[in-house]
């Protein structure tokens, strides 16, 4: 806009001395309507200027459609992650569904999505054996673990919201071994709480989950005794019941006295949440909590330099570290049969993996946003995608 020394003519007007001479510096009114037009024209000039401000804050090169499948546990900061990139790129129109990791890193092999997020990585054996039909023949797979968050253990006591459950007695409660709310030995670490004399329903996912994966995996690293069957992202026993995704699990565990499971910390909403056993202390989940642990564990041996596979510490003692953590990837082929996927894919894994990103991932969901060592390795992980 015009700076004041300037509007001020649009309001007055210098007129002659009567008697000749110097002019007085006298002020007269300028007519409604000539003062209307002007303003009008002033403020019609500033509104031109902030939307070209507008147009060019969003200038972007960028066109095109990409589509991402899997992880129900990222679906939050996914939504978050795709408004902001469609906001700074009109021309980008980018559809997730979120349904479940095994079905999202299915459907990326097979090619029908442009990029993936699961849960967990795909094995060596899957990398070995799998032809993801994207990638031109031998690209390398890009897993990049972008999104980091605890996994809450989720349970409906009326009155009750907080629980310290051992590894153990929570590997027995899964197993059906502790089957009452009222067991001696969940009271033990509970001496405060009024436990309800009422049955145990444990609640599981019904799809093939990397969420369900990471909590057999913690189970059976705590708790070796109580829990015995291998990691999997199959439920691996009978018993109990089971529903879709994360928000299946929330609802049945929401709508059900005495309901126990397990889910993405961010859909806990007023459920009671249990503090795990770690050490000699009982750790309640927080993104500092779960980046903790993801910080303090190593890459998995065997991999190429772009695929950032971490092998979590879940047995960690250390204090503060809560080891129930979800680590997450975002999955690419380092070379796309289509160049210009490719490059649309390497410009939205940049965004996700930059500090905006990353903050606006935790705002949305609650999850951990990547320390910066790792957003290094990261970064030139996503700099080969093409």
């Amino acid at each position: 806009m015009a700076p004041a020394s300037r509007t001020r003519a649009f309001g007055a007007v210098r007129r002659p001395n009567p008697r000749g001479g110097t002019p007085v510096n006298a002020l007269r009114p300028i007519p409604a309507a000539a003062l209307a037009v002007a303003v009008a024209l002033l403020l019609s000039s500033c509104a031109a200027n902030e939307r070209a401000a507008r147009e060019a804050a969003t200038d972007s090169d960028l066109s095109g459609n990409l589509v991402g499948t899997g992880s129900s546990a990222q679906d939050a900061a996914q939504q978050a992650w795709i408004a902001a990139f469609q906001t700074a790129h009109p021309d980008v129109t980018i559809d997730y569904d979120p349904n479940g990791s095994g079905a999202g890193r299915e459907t990326f092999i097979e090619g029908a999505a442009d990029y993936g997020a699961s849960d967990r990585a795909y094995t060596l054996d899957e990398l070995a054996d799998g032809a993801f039909a994207a990638c031109v023949p031998d690209s390398d797979i890009v897993e990049l673990p972008l999104y980091i968050a605890p996994i809450a253990v989720i349970f409906n006591l009326d009155g009750i919201d907080s629980l310290d459950l051992s590894p153990d007695v929570l590997a027995e409660i899964f197993a059906g071994t502790i089957t009452r709310w009222d067991d001696p030995a969940i009271a033990a670490t509970n001496p405060d709480v009024a436990l309800p004399a009422i049955a145990i329903t444990p609640v599981h996912r019904s799809d093939d989950s990397g969420t369900t994966e990471t909590f057999t995996e913690y189970l059976g690293a705590v708790a070796p005794d109580a829990w015995t069957w291998q990691a999997d992202g199959v439920w691996p026993i009978k018993g109990g019941e089971a529903a879709q995704g994360n928000s299946g699990v929330v609802d049945s565990v929401g709508r059900g006295s005495g309901a126990i499971g397990y889910a993405d910390a961010s859909r806990a909403g007023g459920l009671g949440t249990v503090r795990l056993g770690v050490g000699d202390e009982f750790v309640a989940f927080s993104p500092e909590a779960a980046a903790a642990v993801a910080d303090h564990s190593p890459f998995e041996p065997g991999r190429s330099d772009v695929d950032l596979a971490i092998a979590v510490d879940r047995s960690t003692t250390e204090s503060g570290v809560y080891p129930l953590v979800l680590v997450s990837y975002l999955i690419a082929c380092a070379d796309y049969l289509d160049a210009e996927d490719g490059a649309l894919v390497r410009e939205y894994l940049a965004y996700v993996a930059s500090p905006e990103g990353q903050e606006a991932g935790a705002a949305a969901a609650g999850s951990a946003p990547i320390s910066d060592s790792l957003r290094e390795r990261v970064e030139a992980a996503i700099a080969v995608i093409g």
